[in-house]
């Protein structure tokens, strides 16, 4: 009875071993694939919550429709480059204002009344 024993538990150990193995391995696989699945689905959210919204009234030098003025004409103070080393690398920058002429983007929407529809008749 004792001999048989002695020759199981060696079994125990190793089997155990390759069993925690493969638990411990698909625990992490499984872990790995929630994780990639919670990025796509945050993913989908930024790209959904980007798609509602309305465009964003921005020049072509970056500015916003609110540096513009009625003429198209920017407002906004850019850094311009005042000298520059041997590879025509700036060196030094000088505020300036910004020498965009006009603004392109999507037109916001104005506010608009329209009075009831009254049936009179």
């Amino acid at each position: 009875m004792g001999g048989w024993i002695w020759m199981l538990i060696p079994a125990v150990v190793v089997g155990g071993g390759w069993v925690s193995d493969n638990v411990r391995s698909a625990l992490k696989t499984r872990h790995e694939r929630k994780l990639e699945m919670h990025k796509a689905a945050e993913r989908r959210q930024l790209a959904l919550d980007a798609a509602n919204r309305p465009p964003e009234p921005v020049c072509g030098c970056t500015h916003h429709l609110a540096k513009h003025d009625k003429q198209g004409r920017c407002h906004e103070e850019v850094e311009a480059p005042t000298a520059w080393d041997t590879e025509r690398k700036p060196l030094q920058y000088e505020a300036r204002q910004c020498n965009c002429q006009q603004y392109v983007g999507p037109e916001p929407l104005g506010t608009v009344f329209a009075s009831e529809i009254v049936d009179l008749g």
